[in-house]
């Protein structure tokens, strides 16, 4: 059966939200922060870098969200929650899957260690967080995904974001973003995700 090794509070919940979209059955190992909020060594025992998520599904040691996310779409769901092979959409929803971590992801963890350090964001954060949150407001103002009218891979990358925006009150003037998280907290495999890997954020920070 395919291992979820979950962080708490970690993008671990990306891969057990699609893993119930899918049906799909899979056990999940629960590993707490430390004290400085950071993953404890024994991850490293599973995968070099010591990061949440990580699965392991037969001999497959697999880490990275995305990775991981486009493996079970492929390997379990025959491609049911990315745009056909080759398409322009194919392209848009790479490029979405690459923006989340490889750009997006920044502001906002800046944001949120911001808050949970009881100050607030730079300057640089607060312009960076202002290009990112109307980019994504001009995204979803027509549309109720990223893509269209479907959930993709690209939403399940984007969630644990937006759990971290909001958990730090990065959204307060963003109701086009706050309208699509709340339709994303709605769907029931996420809730059903997070009843196996532990709320998304901590409360309190």
């Amino acid at each position: 059966m395919l291992t979820v090794h979950n962080l708490a509070f970690s993008r671990a919940m990306r891969v057990a939200w699609l893993l119930e979209e899918l049906a799909v059955p899979y056990k999940v190992k629960t590993y707490a922060r430390t004290d400085a909020y950071r993953a404890p060594a024994a991850l490293k025992a599973i995968h070099p870098l010591g990061k949440s998520p990580v699965i392991q599904d037969g001999d497959l040691t697999l880490g990275e969200s995305a990775a991981i996310l486009r493996y079970i779409d492929r390997h379990y769901g025959d491609g049911r929650f990315s745009p056909a092979a080759g398409s322009h959409d194919a392209a848009h929803h790479d490029e979405w899957l690459d923006y989340a971590e490889g750009t997006l992801a920044r502001p906002i963890a800046a944001g949120f260690w911001a808050r949970k350090n009881g100050t607030k964001p730079d300057t640089r954060t607060r312009e960076e967080l202002a290009t990112h949150f109307g980019y994504l407001t001009d995204t979803l103002s027509a549309r109720p995904f990223l893509l269209g009218g479907q959930l993709t891979l690209a939403d399940i990358q984007l969630s644990y974001l937006l759990a971290m925006a909001e958990r730090s009150d990065l959204l307060g003037d963003w109701p086009v973003i706050q309208a699509y998280w709340q339709h994303l907290k709605a769907v029931p495999a996420l809730t059903r995700a997070i009843g196996k890997t532990g709320p998304i954020m901590p409360d309190p920070l």
